[in-house]
């Protein structure tokens, strides 16, 4: 059976740390790091995520604000409202929530963000920075892959690991990422042929494709440390992409819920005050 990667311990760690550093950053600038939160609509899990973020920011000693905007809210007005937000010097990072309602276009409300501010990592610029190995703000779900992994006491030099999703959000930086920890990175997607053959060739799988239990147990190499990312509703249940009978193939699994997610904000709580830092 599979050793469980517990997120929320991990999570705890982490915010326990950034709260030190927020702290220490509050005493030195004389005001805490500020997270500004964005939501156009009212998409359920959008609002699940906001709160979670909201309750780590206040655990951690951070200030926060969010903004609720409707969903019929105008492209313009919308990239109005994000470009007066990064103007506020109390405010180091903006998270705009994804994905926007409607016909709005993600590329265009992030251009608004300064990438010093931009604290999901999402920006041309950031991802650019990323792709060119320079220093700046990281995706918050890579960071937390990769620092679970670390946790665990995963060996990621010369390890072949399998990305599972090639999203702009998490597949293709986290490979990036994965590639500066000097790990050989297969990447894998829905035109991939004979996926299973190619995941189970990996020592390391990170499923992050959004399609739930897409990888079944016969995919996965025993002794293989499975990180799964995905997270959808079904029968009012959180499922991930990896399907439960993974666990007793794998040496460590994370669980969905209580994996990657919870690592995910506090990632975001990190890059906050490392934003901060920068500022001050």
């Amino acid at each position: 059976m599979a050793e469980r990667i517990d997120g929320r311990l991990r999570a705890t760690e982490v915010l326990a740390e950034v709260g030190a550093k927020a702290a220490r950053f509050t005493k030195r600038a004389g005001r805490p790091p500020g997270l500004a939160i964005v939501l156009a609509g009212d998409d359920p899990a959008s609002l699940s995520y906001i709160r979670s973020k909201e309750r780590a920011a206040e655990g951690a000693g951070l200030y926060s604000e969010t903004h609720r905007l409707p969903a019929t809210i105008e492209e313009g007005a919308l990239r109005r409202f994000v470009a007066r937000l990064a103007e506020n010097e109390r405010l180091d990072g903006i998270l705009v929530q994804l994905p926007l309602p409607g016909l709005l276009s993600a590329d265009a409300v992030l251009a608004e963000l300064p990438p010093d501010k931009d604290v999901d990592g999402f920006t041309i610029s950031n991802q650019g920075r990323l792709l060119a190995g320079q220093p700046g703000l990281r995706p918050c779900t890579p960071l937390a892959v990769i620092d679970l992994l670390k946790w665990h006491q995963v060996p990621l030099d010369g390890a072949h690991v399998a990305v599972v999703g090639r999203s702009r959000t998490v597949g293709r930086p986290l490979a990036l990422m994965l590639l500066q920890e000097n790990a050989s990175v297969t990447v894998l997607h829905s035109h991939s042929r004979d996926l299973g053959a190619l995941v189970r060739a990996a020592e390391v799988v990170v499923a992050a494709a959004g399609q739930p239990r897409l990888v079944q147990a016969e995919m996965v190499r025993p002794g293989a440390v499975v990180i799964d990312v995905g997270i959808s509703r079904e029968d009012g249940k959180l499922i991930g992409d990896v399907d439960s009978g993974v666990s007793a193939v794998a040496s460590a699994l994370t669980p969905v819920p209580g994996g990657v997610g919870p690592m995910t904000v506090a990632m975001l709580m990190a890059n906050t005050v490392e934003a901060a830092e920068w500022h001050c």
